[in-house]
């Protein structure tokens, strides 16, 4: 069995960010110290050749000899050996900390996950340098005197609210992303869209890649990404709105926007992807002018926690601007 133990992240560059163990068992006697660091550790290939080039990261039974000599991944293993992983991470952080509000969710040693507000950027870029959700989050760990890497494992699109998962070291990050690829993260969302779909509730397969004229908006095309999203609608409104629920079975930029403009319902209040012409009633024009933000909200996240394999079900709650939404179209 694997066991982990996360240390304390206030550490300083170089410092052992998280410990692993693996005890072989009976039926994996000659088993390569490869295949149990790759396959039953699940070590990344790019950290694997980091740490062998440390003293004292890999160790079976507390050394690094083996049957009297220099132990290299290449050994067989007998049952009952223990083998142990410290993985250090350099700390290299160019994020300024600053006192931005954030929600937080649920956090331990390893991961951080939070209800993002919308109108926040998650990430520092040229055009947003600071203000960011990942300044805020540093700045609440430097309060907590951590000196952890904003890492986050997922991406929600600025005026997008809802949950996002940050990972707190590198091996965390790396587990979430194999989960991430593996469609094994269900990632539901809450949408207001216009118009009404044709089918109560369906499957949006359609490929997604960038516009080759306008390169930060993505569209619907031959060549494009395989992109999957389930919706199911909720609620309508008169025949002019709806409120549906979509669930990403990947995970393209913009899907959800893209998807429901393909199927004719784009989400209301986006300034991309949703035709001014569509306002062209009462309701909707009372119902969007108000609006700052598009109608996206990332309700809920399951997956398994990056360390120990439990399962994690996180849910958020419409944001106060979107309740007002739902309001103003119930009239």
């Amino acid at each position: 069995m694997i066991e982990e133990r996360e240390q304390q992240s206030d550490t300083l560059a170089g410092e052992v960010a998280a410990e692993l163990s693996y005890v072989v068992p009976e039926g994996e006697e000659g088993i390569q110290l490869r295949t149990v660091l790759r396959s039953r550790m699940n070590l990344s290939r790019r950290l694997l050749k980091r740490l062998k080039t440390l003293e004292q990261a890999i160790t079976v039974n507390g050394g690094t000899e083996y049957n009297g000599r220099v132990l290299t991944v290449r050994d067989k293993l007998r049952a009952g050996d223990v083998i142990r992983v410290e993985i250090a991470e350099d700390y290299v952080e160019t994020i300024e900390p600053e006192p931005i509000p954030i929600h937080i969710v649920y956090e331990d040693e390893d991961i951080l996950v939070l209800n993002k507000q919308a109108g926040l950027v998650v990430h520092p870029t040229k055009g947003y340098p600071n203000g960011t959700l990942a300044n805020g989050v540093v700045h609440h760990w430097r309060m907590r005197g951590e000196r952890t890497r904003f890492r986050p494992a997922n991406r929600l699109d600025q005026d997008t609210s809802g949950l996002l998962i940050v990972a707190k070291h590198g091996h965390a990050h790396h587990q979430l992303a194999d989960q991430m690829q593996n469609n094994e993260v269900w990632k539901q969302y809450e949408a207001f869209v216009f118009g009404v779909p044709k089918e109560k509730e369906g499957t949006v397969r359609a490929p997604i890649d960038r516009d080759k004229e306008q390169p930060h908006l993505r569209v619907v095309t031959p060549d494009g990404y395989d992109s999957i999203t389930h919706y199911h609608v909720l609620e309508t409104y008169q025949g002019q709105a709806s409120r549906v629920s979509c669930r990403l079975e990947t995970g393209r930029t913009h899907q959800i926007r893209v998807h429901m403009k393909h199927i004719g319902c784009p989400l209301l209040g986006d300034k991309f992807y949703a035709d001014p012409s569509l306002v062209n009633t009462p309701l909707l024009h009372a119902v969007v002018e108000p609006l700052t933000r598009h109608a996206l909200h990332a309700s809920e996240l399951r997956f398994k926690h990056p360390m120990n394999g439990s399962e994690l079900h996180f849910t958020a709650e419409l944001p106060p601007e979107l309740v007002e939404l739902h309001e103003r179209l119930l009239g």
